[in-house]
C-alpha cells in the first residue's frame, strides 16, 4: 500500500505548484495591486486585495477581487488535475491563495446579502479544506 493512498476511494488531494514570487513580494511589502499586475494569475494577490478592500469597508470591491482570485484558482486547480471536487489542503502553502480567495468571496457575498453564494462558497471551503475553514473563518 502506498503511504498516501486514499482508502476512501475519493480523489487525491490537489497540490498546486509553488510560485513563490507573489508570496515573497507581498511579504516584502509590495502593494497587492502591483503584485496582481505582475502576477495576474496569482490567487494570493487577489485574495490580499479582497482582504484589504473588505477591511476598508469596500465590500463590493472585495467581492470583485475575491471572485477574480477564486476563478484564477479554479483555473490553476483544473490545470493540475482537479476534477471539480476533492481535497485542496490548506497545509500545502501554494493552495492557500485559492482558499483565501474562496473564503473572501463567501465573506463578501454574506456582507452584500447574497446568501446562496455565501452558503455555496462556505460549503465548498469546508469540503475542500476543513483546516482552511477553521483557520480563515
Amino acid at each position: 500500500m502506498a503511504i498516501h493512498e486514499n482508502l476512501l476511494g475519493g480523489p487525491p488531494p490537489t497540490h498546486l505548484p509553488d510560485d513563490p514570487g507573489p508570496r515573497e513580494l507581498l511579504a516584502a511589502g509590495t502593494a497587492p495591486s502591483e503584485v496582481a499586475a505582475q502576477y495576474p494569475t496569482s490567487s494570493l494577490a487577489w485574495a490580499q486585495l479582497a482582504d484589504d478592500a473588505f477591511e476598508a469597508g469596500r465590500v463590493v470591491e472585495s467581492y470583485a477581487y475575491a471572485r477574480t482570485g477564486y476563478h484564477r484558482g479554479l483555473d490553476a486547480l483544473r490545470r493540475n488535475g482537479w476534477k471539480g471536487h476533492g481535497p485542496v489542503p490548506f497545509e500545502h502553502e501554494p493552495n492557500r491563495g485559492f482558499l483565501r480567495a474562496l473564503h473572501a468571496l463567501a465573506r463578501a457575498a454574506e456582507a452584500i446579502g447574497e446568501q446562496d453564494e455565501y452558503e455555496r462558497c462556505s460549503s465548498f471551503l469546508k469540503e475542500s479544506s476543513p483546516t482552511a475553514a477553521a483557520t480563515l473563518g
